[in-house]
Parts: structure tokens; sequence; C-alpha cells
């Protein structure tokens, strides 16, 4: 079977002069996920290898790039799960570390548990050797004026949310030629955010779930809105009644605006290769490799593609 991989840059109000840096990463990541697979990697090899591209990518809001809390401070959060066995790995609240979706990965592998917070996760990291980076490194001169600019301004976090000047979390998911599925989110979180909050992204079936009985899901948005609807599952219920990807994505992010008025996005791929990149915010950048052609798109309704040289 064909192996495919979708991204996502975050779902939000992406302003005109970040769109085109924000479409070429999320396109340079499917391409960097997809030649995992076109060499015969697994799917989990490939969603870490994308998302760990928009991590070193300060366009995004993970890793490098990563948005700051009420205090100054980075705080990290991500998750990876193998749809072949549901293992899962996740970290939340870690700081000055630029792959954090890497880290998820070892908690996964390395230890019997699925989620490490905050010091421990960080004594984690050191333990296996991991390297850390200044905060300075990982925050974008952008960001650090943009917080300078807005750390006094008091608004609840759901207009937070729908300004220009928050960004959000990137994540992918992909199928191998095995039938084999995974998830990847990783992100910086919301601006001016409590010390200590944790959003969907790092928590399982929220901001990723993957299960090879239905498919594998990656979200992005307003991550207490994706947190009350478990919206990565809830996708995945609607797939195991038979519905498409794209059918899924709609009718999910359709019920979290209804019950908790939240904004958001979701990319999503079932065993059989079939995709969707679905949102309900202004924006959202996306991109997906199946059988070498590169499809991406930025605008509600935009699907543009181009072919890759083989």
């Amino acid at each position: 079977m064909a192996a495919v991989i979708v991204v996502h840059g975050g779902a939000w109000a992406i302003p005109e002069e970040l769109s085109k840096a924000s479409v070429d990463g999320v396109k340079a990541a499917a391409r960097e996920g997809f030649s995992v697979l076109k060499r015969g990697g697994n799917a989990l090899d490939a969603v870490e290898s994308a998302v760990r591209a928009m991590e070193d990518n300060n366009m995004f809001n993970a890793g490098h790039g990563a948005a700051l809390n009420s205090e100054g401070e980075v705080e990290l959060d991500a998750i990876i799960m193998d749809g072949r066995t549901l293992a899962s790995g996740a970290v939340s609240s870690v700081k000055n570390i630029a792959n954090p979706v890497s880290l998820a990965r070892a908690v996964m592998e390395k230890t019997d548990h699925v989620m490490l917070t905050s010091r421990g996760a960080n004594m984690f990291a050191e333990s296996i050797g991991v390297v850390t980076v200044p905060t300075d490194a990982l925050v974008t001169e952008y960001e650090r004026n943009e917080w300078e600019k807005h750390k006094n301004y008091i608004t609840g976090v759901m207009e937070d949310f729908n300004t220009k000047w928050a960004h959000d979390t990137v994540g992918a998911v992909a199928v191998d030629c095995t039938g084999n599925v995974a998830c990847a989110t990783s992100t910086g979180g919301i601006r001016n955010k409590m010390v200590g909050r944790v959003g969907d992204s790092p928590v399982i079936g929220a901001g990723g779930y993957a299960d090879n009985f239905s498919g594998a899901v990656s979200c992005t948005g307003h991550g207490e809105s994706i947190l009350k609807v478990t919206l990565a599952r809830h996708i995945l219920s609607y797939m195991e009644q038979g519905k498409t990807a794209a059918e899924a994505s709609e009718l999910a992010l359709q019920h979290m605006g209804v019950r908790v008025r939240g904004a958001g996005g979701a990319i999503v791929v079932s065993p059989s290769g079939q995709w969707a990149a679905t949102f309900t915010t202004e924006r959202m950048a996306w991109a997906a490799v199946e059988d070498s052609v590169l499809w991406y798109g930025l605008d509600p309704n935009e699907k543009l593609q181009e072919q890759l040289s083989q």
C-alpha cells in the first residue's frame, strides 16, 4: 500500500506576513517525513522526523519559536503515539529542550510511563543525555517583542487565541507501507499562559491519537476546548462508524464549536491511506504527501499541489 504523511503548523489567524514562511515550513516538514517513508521507514519515525523539522523552524510555536508564558519562560509539551501497539509517550512543561517530540518518544520507549512533566521530565532528559539549550536559543525576537507588548494585556484565553498574536501547535500523522499509523504533536502553548498550564497537545486522545484499527489524528487550536471534547479520539470514533476522514474531522470540529465554542483544526490519516486536513479557524498551514504528490494549503477550501522530484 502507498505511504502517506500529513503535517500541520497550527490552526490560528495566521497573518499575511507569516503566511509564506508557514506554508514553506509545513511543505519542508512533509517532504522530510515522506523521505523517511520512502526509504522504508515506519510511520513513527516519519512523524517524529516531520515534527522535529518544525520544532527546528522558528516560524512555528514548538521547540525553537515557542511562546512565552506569563513569566517570560518557555514551557513545552509534546506527544507521540504508535498505532500498532497504542504505545505512547508525552512530556509537558519541559524547559530548555529543542526537540520535545524526541523526548516524548524516549518516555515511550525507555520508561514504564506515558507522560512525564516539568522537573521530572527534565531530570529524565538529563539522565539519558539529552542536550539542553538556553531559553534564549528557543525564543525569537518576534516572540519576545510580542510578549513584551502584550504581557500586561488582560483578556480571556479564547479572545487571546483568536487574535493574530496567538500562534499554535505543530503535528504530523502518517501511515507506512505496512499499514501502521502514528501521530505526533508538539507545542509551546499559548502566549501569556499561566505557569504550568498544559493544553491538549501532550494529552492522549485530545492532542493526538493513533490506532491501527481506525487511524491517526493530530489536533491544533484552543487547547482547553480540545481537551473538553477529547477531539482526537472523537474524530476516530466517527471513523469507526464509517465516516470518511474529512467527514469525521468536520463533525467533531463542529461539535467542539457548538458545545464549547472552541475553534481548531485536525489532520487525519486512515490505515488505508485516506487523509484530511480540516479547520474552523481563519487559517491552518498544512501539507500532505501521497504518491509523490505534495498537497498543501493555508486558507479554507484551498488545496494546492506540486509534483515531488523522483
